[in-house]
């Protein structure tokens, strides 16, 4: 499904200049720069909805883990640079390499990429960079082949998971909402 222009989606970021970048080992300490400024989520390195990420394990660890996914050629996300520099992250990589994200779920389903985390530092926030994240994600997985993105995002008056994106960012996208992931976790789908 053609999406529309970033020029004409609702959303657009104000941000001139903003720059995209997949997360690999050339691109490692940006992302590491990132994640290590006061604010950000160095607690979880993004580790929550990947394999063994659960696990009651020390900070460090998790970022030993992401470290070793990212050192090993593996899909983990894009990195909005503003002004030269990593300014937010999104988690979009083949589904395969999380865990398994909602009960409907079809793990013999090939081809789908899924976003499952935005951080956007909260003085940032409100300008339209998490929708620029979200048009960039998009493009990234078709680019590398998804035939399907699957996001799980929430309304915007959900008290958790507020992470995941709102439910009306991808809806505007021409994401369509397949089912329910838990209480709060929308499924929402983008077929290419």
């Amino acid at each position: 499904m053609p999406r529309r222009s970033n020029a004409s989606t609702p959303g657009k970021s104000e941000y001139a200049g903003i720059r995209f970048t997949e997360v690999t080992p050339a691109t490692r300490v940006s992302f590491e720069t990132l994640f290590e400024q006061p604010g950000a989520p160095k607690y979880c390195w993004c580790m929550a909805w990947r394999h063994s990420g659960r696990e009651h394990i020390q900070n460090d660890e998790k970022k030993r883990r992401m470290m070793a996914l990212i050192d090993a050629g593996t899909p983990v996300g894009i990195l909005a640079h503003v002004d030269g520099k990593a300014a937010a992250w999104c988690s979009v990589a083949p589904r395969e390499t999380y865990r398994k994200l909602s009960s409907q779920q079809d793990d013999a389903e090939t081809g789908v990429w899924s976003i499952v985390c935005f951080y956007v530092p909260r003085a940032l926030r409100g300008g339209g960079l998490a929708s620029a994240l979200l048009d960039a994600a998009i493009d990234h997985a078709f680019a590398r082949g998804a035939r399907v993105i699957e996001a799980y995002p929430v309304d915007e008056a959900s008290p958790s998971y507020r992470f995941m994106g709102f439910r009306d960012m991808f809806a505007v996208r021409g994401f369509r909402e397949t089912g329910m992931a838990g209480s709060r976790r929308h499924v929402m789908r983008l077929e290419h």
